[in-house]
């Protein structure tokens, strides 16, 4: 999982500053590195590596960043490599210098690659699927043959990429002399949303990830990509939209709701807060129906996300809610960590519990979803260590129990705590003297009656039904093979790379 950024200013302001504040604010989408490539007078200027924004850009980077318009990326790993050469926007100087940032997994990534190789003639210089992207869109905006191309030039190149790619993407790139384009998979599977601000100089456009950025630059929504849908903002300020894809068909991911998007964030129309208090609501609606005899005292959310679930669930039992884990907030989401034994410890530093309100009491912990279970069972033994009498837990989603494959790093299906076992053996895994999981059914209403017109959700780990329909045994296992514990640990201790292209994003 990624977050991709691109501004267009018609003033005479550079827009480094304003990617660096857009890229703080969707920090939460990708800890790992960063990166900026802007535009000036046909020349590029870039800056990335690995670690936190604030990190990577110091005074003397940003200010050798110049030009109008520009593009920017925070990226979380999913498989392979963490080097700093991973680290995005990547950049091809033929044709005319392309720059591109990719926020989610090509499925035929391999194949692609090869194609590269033995038909486009173009060289990949790391294991990235987005660069193999941005090689894809390269060829086929070449095929154009313009000595000078506009923005019909990209879209039809994007028409030629949609043809090839498969799997979830979005991605933000930038066009020497020509500006700014993005352009969302057929299937609208990762999040792409336009904004504009009016200013003396004429009218500013941005792309995001998610509205929060716009919001926070001072930018006003104008509305997501489509599916299959792309813009193109030239250097000059027009804008321009096609639909380039020839089945689009909506059906964005619903783990965006549930876990990664920011609470203040819209995607697709729909509010994440809004659908985290719905989720809440139902799962309350099935203890009840379920369990209406509980003798829960308290509820208490797993913090961040499941804060605003577990706040209209306890509104829901009339039963107090109460803050129980204290966060530290330079602790990284504990199940893309490496290594079982560093999930372990790092949950005893990311969280520490206020035993006064533990103490004696029958404790509802709920959380967004559970993954590995690592983090679950650690934190039901901080609250039986800080002195609850029993602890139950619930998730605002259902059971996790096949691989995710279009961009989010969920580890492979044999660890997956809900992987061939049922709720009971689930809840004494981790554990807890009872778990309750969402029903998926509650789940896809709780997220789709914020937008009507979205008939179909990716609920791919939850059901297995990946909505792309190429997904294979074999495809399953190859990630396995490279997501597995054993494989990333083998990576760290040899540094040797896994053979093949991975998802960077």
């Amino acid at each position: 999982m990624c977050g991709i950024v691109g501004i267009v200013s018609v003033g005479n302001t550079a827009v480094c500053q304003e990617i660096y504040d857009a890229l703080t604010i969707l920090q939460h989408r990708g800890q790992d590195a960063a990166g900026i490539v802007t535009c000036e007078n046909g020349r590029f200027f870039q800056r990335k590596d690995n670690g936190m924004v604030k990190d990577v850009f110091r005074t003397r980077h940003m200010r050798d960043l110049h030009g109008k318009m520009g593009i920017g990326h925070v990226r979380y790993p999913t498989a392979g490599s963490s080097s700093s050469a991973e680290a995005q926007p990547f950049y091809v100087n033929s044709p005319y210098g392309i720059a591109m940032g990719h926020n989610g997994n090509l499925t035929n990534a391999e194949q692609l690659s090869q194609e590269i190789y033995r038909q486009d003639l173009r060289h990949l210089n790391t294991n990235s699927d987005s660069e193999v992207l941005l090689n894809v869109f390269a060829h086929e905006l070449m095929q154009q043959k313009k000595l000078f191309i506009d923005h019909e030039d990209v879209f039809n190149a994007i028409r030629n990429v949609h043809k090839r790619a498969k799997g979830g993407y979005a991605a933000v790139g930038l066009i020497s002399n020509i500006g700014v384009f993005a352009f969302r998979d057929p299937f609208a599977l990762r999040p792409v949303v336009v904004g504009k601000r009016e200013t003396d100089a004429g009218t500013d456009y941005v792309v995001a990830s998610e509205s929060v950025a716009l919001d926070g630059l001072g930018f006003d929504l104008m509305r997501d990509l489509a599916p299959g849908e792309a813009v193109v903002i030239t250097e000059d300020g027009q804008i321009f939209f096609q639909q380039c894809a020839e089945n689009p068909q909506y059906s964005p991911c619903i783990f965006e709701f549930v876990y990664f998007a920011r609470p203040d964030s819209m995607i697709d129309d729909i509010s994440v807060y809004k659908s985290r208090l719905r989720m809440g609501e139902k799962l309350a609606e099935k203890i009840l129906r379920e369990w209406p005899d509980h003798d829960i005292d308290v509820v208490m959310p797993i913090p961040d996300t499941s804060r605003t679930s577990a706040l209209e669930l306890a509104a829901k039992l009339g039963k107090p809610y109460r803050e129980g884990f204290i966060k530290n907030r330079y602790i990284g989401r504990t199940f893309i960590m490496p290594g079982q034994q560093l999930r372990k410890k790092s949950v005893r530093h990311k969280l520490n519990p206020i035993d006064l309100e533990f103490e004696g009491k029958n404790v509802l912990l709920v959380d967004d979803s559970i993954v590995r279970g690592t983090t679950s069972g650690q934190i039901v033994e901080m609250a039986r260590e800080a002195g609850a009498k029993k602890v139950y837990f619930a998730s605002a989603a259902p059971a996790v129990r096949f691989p995710y494959v279009y961009g989010i790093d969920m580890p492979s299906a044999s660890e997956l705590v809900a992987n061939n076992r049922t709720t009971e053996e689930i809840a004494e895994f981790i554990g807890a003297d009872k778990l309750i999981y969402q029903d998926l059914d509650d789940l896809i209403e709780a997220v789709g009656v914020g937008n009507e017109q979205i008939k179909l959700f990716d609920t791919s780990c939850f059901s297995g039904k990946y909505v792309t329909g190429d997904i294979t045994p074999e495809y399953l296992a190859s990630i396995d093979s490279a997501r597995n514990d054993s494989a990333q640990a083998a990576t760290r201790a040899t540094g040797q790379e896994p053979v093949g292209i991975y998802n960077g994003t």
